[in-house]
């Protein structure tokens, strides 16, 4: 009895050992983070992504408009591709466009961004501008390639639901140029502000906000506010429609209102008629929606700019001298660089930073920098988009913004215009914007 007793007694010696290593190889061994793999924990990145060393092989999928809808992402594609290689021979740039009646094409726009993870070496894909359909692309490509790094630029899609589809966003910041385009049309000349859109525009959330906040502005800053409707270009009208309804009533509106009222509208294509139209006329023209050089003037003012592809000092200087000529001296301005092409670059070279372990995703700074190395001179300012329900800095949500560059005069030192707190925490009501912009769009027709 004794001598079973013992051999019971070792044999549970032996398997609580058993048992006691096992359990230590189960910690030693446990999975571990692949070196150089970021996790939410890491930075609040959603993408679980390994870091790659010089040499590696990857690529970035890059999808923009077409030249009509949206010419500077375009021509920002074509320079990354120019300067970093296409995928398809070799290099690291992949590159496609969505259709231009992007909005009745949803599911066009969706497949084209969601193939770009088909590509085994596909390490991140940037979109801008981001138009609807992009969210829904970018939770696709998640479920199905969560390491690859996701990037958000100009959004036109309902903000929590960008946020939360993508690991960075970038947007130009249009609180506080609610604020300073106001401030700048004041500096100007401007009584009055007239802001030209339509009803799918001012479903935007950020857009719609800067509509209201320039509104406030404008009674703070003692301008006249002007609300006005245009054809949206990706209805049936199409853009030569759209154009010609601002080229048929720039004219009118300027009788109407006085040349010292500052035009601005919301779309791309409007913004060509209307420039021509403003310098026509003797108005005011601070700049555009997504400011840049080349958007609107070079074809308003017949600039021939095809040679100086890339080089942003030369273009701004040839359009100047246009602008000038046309009597817009210090009437119209932009500026000196492009937000689409610097922003698209700006966020190429910053990811392809983060991805070979130079940096993190989430940093200002790091961003601003990389935008910086495009535009010599300007001054750019970030910020975090602040959520209105709530009062909290959204880390992976940035709003960039660049001084006023005003033709004939030069920069006008809007970076150093203070915004009231006020307007960067203003509530409005979106629903009653957008029917407002409905209800003068059925007084238009």
């Amino acid at each position: 009895m004794k001598g079973k007793l013992k051999r019971i007694f070792g044999i549970a010696l032996v398997v609580l050992a058993v048992f006691a290593f096992t359990g230590c190889q189960k910690v030693d061994n446990a999975p571990k983070e692949a070196e150089g793999e970021k996790t939410v924990a890491d930075d609040g990145v959603k993408a679980k992504f390994d870091t790659i060393s010089e040499g590696d092989e990857y690529h970035i999928g890059i999808i923009t408009g077409t030249v009509s809808q949206g010419e500077d992402e375009f021509r920002a594609a074509q320079a990354a591709i120019e300067k970093y290689g296409s995928a398809d021979e070799g290099g690291v740039i992949r590159h496609d466009t969505y259709p231009d009646k992007f909005d009745a094409e949803q599911e066009t726009t969706i497949s084209k961004i969601v193939a770009m993870a088909d590509d085994p070496l596909m390490k991140a894909v940037i979109v801008n501008q981001s138009v609807p359909g992009t969210s829904a692309a970018f939770k696709q490509i998640r479920d199905k390639r969560p390491d690859i790094i996701l990037v958000n630029l100009v959004a036109q899609e309902d903000t929590i639901m960008v946020e939360d589809a993508s690991d960075l966003v970038i947007d130009a910041d249009n609180v506080s140029r609610g604020y300073r385009i106001i401030a700048a049309a004041k500096e100007m000349g401007a009584t009055k502000f007239a802001h030209i859109t339509f009803p799918r525009h001012m479903s935007i959330e950020l857009l719609a906000l800067r509509r209201a906040i320039m509104e406030e502005a404008c009674n703070e800053l003692g301008l006249e506010f002007i609300s006005l409707n245009a054809p949206d270009p990706i209805t049936d009208i199409g853009v030569p429609g759209a154009q010609q309804y601002i080229a048929e009533n720039i004219q009118p509106w300027i009788d109407k209102y006085g040349k010292d009222t500052a035009f601005f509208c919301t779309n791309d294509a409007h913004t060509e008629p209307l420039l021509r139209g403003v310098a026509a006329g003797g108005a005011i023209f601070v700049e555009q929606d997504l400011p840049s050089p080349i958007m609107g003037y070079p074809k308003a003012f017949s600039v021939d700019i095809k040679d100086l592809a890339g080089d942003w000092q030369a273009i701004n200087k040839k359009v100047e001298e246009a602008v000038v000529d046309a009597g817009g001296g210090g009437r119209m301005g932009t500026w000196a660089y492009s937000l689409g092409y610097s922003v698209t670059l700006g966020a190429l070279d910053h990811v392809i930073d983060v991805i070979h372990g130079n940096g993190e995703l989430l940093d200002n700074d790091a961003v601003i920098k990389s935008i910086e190395n495009y535009t010599e001179g300007a001054h750019w300012m970030a910020t975090n988009y602040v959520d209105r329900a709530t009062g909290e800095a959204k880390q992976n949500h940035i709003l960039v913004s660049q001084d006023t560059y005003v033709y004939g005069k030069g920069y006008l030192g809007m970076d150093k215009v203070d915004v009231p707190e006020k307007y960067l925490n203003l509530n409005v009501d979106l629903e009653q914007i957008k029917a407002d912009q409905e209800q003068a769009e059925g007084k238009a027709e």
